[in-house]
């Protein structure tokens, strides 16, 4: 278990990866979560993921961000793999908006007088996770945990009671906006963050997972990172190596944030995109 240097870039051979194809086995699985209506951080994940095989997404495909439409119709051309999250619930009126806050209702209430007919009834009809990939049955895929998708894995303190109870090796999970992962070992438990060079350039940090250990991995927010870096979050799971690949993209803050001031919707919602909070 642990990190590898990052900026580095894990190529299979050609050989390797087209038996893999052949077999029906993913190899690269890009991992997104927390779009959040934000379409130009998710083009910048897109170009900055290389390879890879298959798209899961775990939700929260929208709100906060100024286009649902098109992240939605975006989302919807990359695959068929995704989990629930609770804006998505609250934007197509599957959970009550007293649980968000003011902004957040107003973000959800917004987005649902947006989206197209088609969109509404796609996004109502999104799985609860966890959910699973048959070619890849050690792992899982949820939004907030897999006790509960609309709990907050913030703290490794967070994180013991799932570890302890996960059926499975891997879990993969957003919500929290928060890159990193938890692991678990016996009476073993650490938390990861991945280490970064810049605040504003492409990198990515390789964190090598162990197959007696179980894991809770969380991407990071495509389009709403709150961890104090503004960049796009997404990670990179090699099924062959075990290793993820965390990732962190620049994109185009300004646009994302004129789209918001454009709509109508609370600046802070356009504000808060710089500071990564």
């Amino acid at each position: 278990m642990g990190a590898l240097p990052g900026n580095q870039s894990h190529h299979l051979p050609a050989s390797r990866r087209i038996i893999a194809n052949l077999s029906g086995a993913f190899v690269r699985i890009l991992v997104l979560s927390d779009i959040h209506g934000n379409l130009d951080a998710l083009e910048a994940c897109l170009g900055a993921a290389g390879p890879y095989d298959t798209v899961v997404n775990l939700g929260d495909i929208v709100g906060y961000g100024a286009s649902p439409n098109e992240v939605i119709e975006r989302s919807r051309s990359l695959g068929k793999c995704f989990v629930r999250g609770n804006h998505d619930r609250a934007t197509c009126g599957l959970m009550d908006l007293k649980d968000f806050n003011p902004i957040a209702g107003l973000a959800a209430l917004w987005t649902r007088d947006q989206l197209t007919p088609e969109n509404l009834e796609w996004l109502r009809s999104l799985p609860q996770g966890p959910v699973q990939i048959p070619e890849v049955p050690e792992v899982q895929f949820v939004h907030g945990s897999p006790i509960d998708e609309d709990e907050y894995l913030v703290t490794l303190h967070d994180a013991l009671e799932p570890l302890s109870a996960l059926p499975l090796p891997v879990t993969f999970f957003g919500h929290t906006h928060l890159q990193g992962a938890f692991s678990f070992k016996t009476a073993a438990a650490d938390a990861y963050r991945p280490p970064y060079k810049t605040i504003g350039q492409n990198e990515s940090t390789k964190f090598a997972l162990e197959r007696d250990v179980r894991y809770l991995v969380n991407p990071g927010s495509v389009g709403q990172p709150r961890d104090g870096d503004w960049r796009a979050a997404s990670a990179i799971f090699d099924t062959d190596t075990w290793i993820v690949t965390f990732q962190r993209a620049p994109y185009n803050l300004k646009s994302a944030q004129d789209r918001i001031f454009a709509a109508n919707l609370p600046q802070r919602l356009a504000t808060r995109l710089a500071a990564g909070r």
